[in-house]
């Protein structure tokens, strides 16, 4: 039976399965490494029964590290957002959280040596050739392996990681991918004004106004409207060519959610948080299911879309920002200090996370499931 040793972590609010490069290519002479995936998760089964996979898109997140060739990096990494319930795994996007835990991770397995006061882990998401750095407190030269840092969306306390997402306008033409600062998508007869924007990550993020929504509703009146942005997901990869017509339909990417005024809510767990608290109400999608909280590179679209005139979030902003966004989540206010051009785009966003190691496993894949037999003995794609 083939198996392959990986290392679990959480970052953030996500669980994310990281695998050593060294260990995954001798397997890509047998079998594609969207086999490799679907099997290790078991995701063809809506529970991810047969497989380490949580059953939900946090907790369905692998990423293959690897040391990297390029002096300003240290670290490459290949993001996977594995498929729940089919037999499929999702390539076009990234996840801060992750990148959080791959930080960590680079430490932890000597990829990075550990500096006497801070370390700082240059890392390169392979998939979209974003960049990120994270920096990790190492008094002495002490490797940390557990903390007392916590993040909105979980009572876990983890390793304190500061990560930040560098470049993120790099190319000002790109972040408005269509052109516009706000487009209008029409479903089912119903308009829908946002903007689509793209730093951090892909995302069209639409007025709640227009779903007779605040922005500042629970997570269950948001999956009330999940046909519908759905629907807008779709329309919007086409408009923001991510997608052609006729593409298989993707879920990763552009993210998608609403924007609303700070206004009084309640969190998740019951917290009551004073609209005067922060400055943005945002609820996002993950996959196909409400987010937690929210992901840090929606949360780095939403800076982008803040600093752009005219654009829905930027609409909904009472005041100017200055250095730091609240973003009210419905796991809580998630800050994010922004660094901007001379053009006023963000040029750095960071964001203060969490990240412990759960576990080291060598994973043994079911070599009957479909996806396994489809690719085994057939050229790495």
């Amino acid at each position: 039976m083939t198996s392959l040793w990986g290392t679990w972590m959480r970052g953030g609010t996500s669980k994310c399965w990281l695998f050593n490069a060294v260990d995954v290519d001798p397997l890509l002479r047998i079998i594609d490494l969207d086999a490799v995936l679907i099997a290790a998760f078991g995701s063809e089964d809506p529970r991810q029964l047969d497989g380490v996979g949580g059953g939900t898109s946090t907790t369905s997140k692998a990423a293959i590290v690897r040391r990297s060739r390029l002096d300003d990096v240290d670290v490459d990494y290949l993001f996977a957002q594995v498929a729940i319930g089919r037999r499929a795994v999702e390539w076009g996007s990234n996840c801060g959280n992750c990148a959080t835990a791959i930080g960590l991770y680079a430490l932890q397995t000597g990829m990075v040596a550990a500096a006497p006061e801070t370390t700082v882990v240059r890392m390169r998401n392979q998939n979209t050739g974003a960049r990120l750095t994270a920096r990790i407190a190492t008094p002495g030269g002490i490797i940390p392996a557990d903390g007392d840092a916590a993040v909105p969306g979980t009572n876990a306390l983890g390793v304190p990681v500061s990560l930040t997402f560098t470049d993120v306008a790099a190319n000002p033409d790109s972040v408005l991918p269509t052109g516009s600062v706000t487009d209008v998508i029409d479903v089912g007869g119903h308009r829908y004004r946002g903007t689509f924007v793209n730093a951090g990550a892909p995302a069209a993020l639409f007025r709640a106004a227009d779903f007779d929504l605040t922005g500042a509703e629970g997570n269950d009146q948001l999956a009330e409207r999940l046909p519908v942005l759905i629907e807008l997901r779709r329309k919007a990869a086409l408009a923001m060519g991510l997608a052609k017509p006729g593409d298989p339909v993707q879920h990763a990417v552009p993210k998608v959610g609403i924007i609303g005024a700070a206004g009084d809510y309640v969190t998740t767990d019951g917290t009551f948080i004073p609209a005067g608290a922060y400055d943005v109400a945002v609820r996002m999608v993950s996959m196909l299911a409400p987010h937690p909280a929210i992901g840090l590179t929606s949360a780095v679209a939403v800076s982008a879309a803040a600093a752009v005139r005219g654009s829905v979030v930027a609409e909904q902003l009472a005041a100017h920002v200055g250095g730091t966004l609240r973003l009210g989540t419905a796991a809580g206010i998630i800050p994010a200090t922004v660094t901007t051009t001379d053009i006023g785009l963000p040029r750095d966003v960071s964001l203060h996370r969490a990240a412990r190691r759960i576990a080291r496993a060598e994973l043994f894949l079911a070599e009957s499931t479909p996806a396994y037999a489809m690719s085994a003995h057939r050229p790495n794609h």
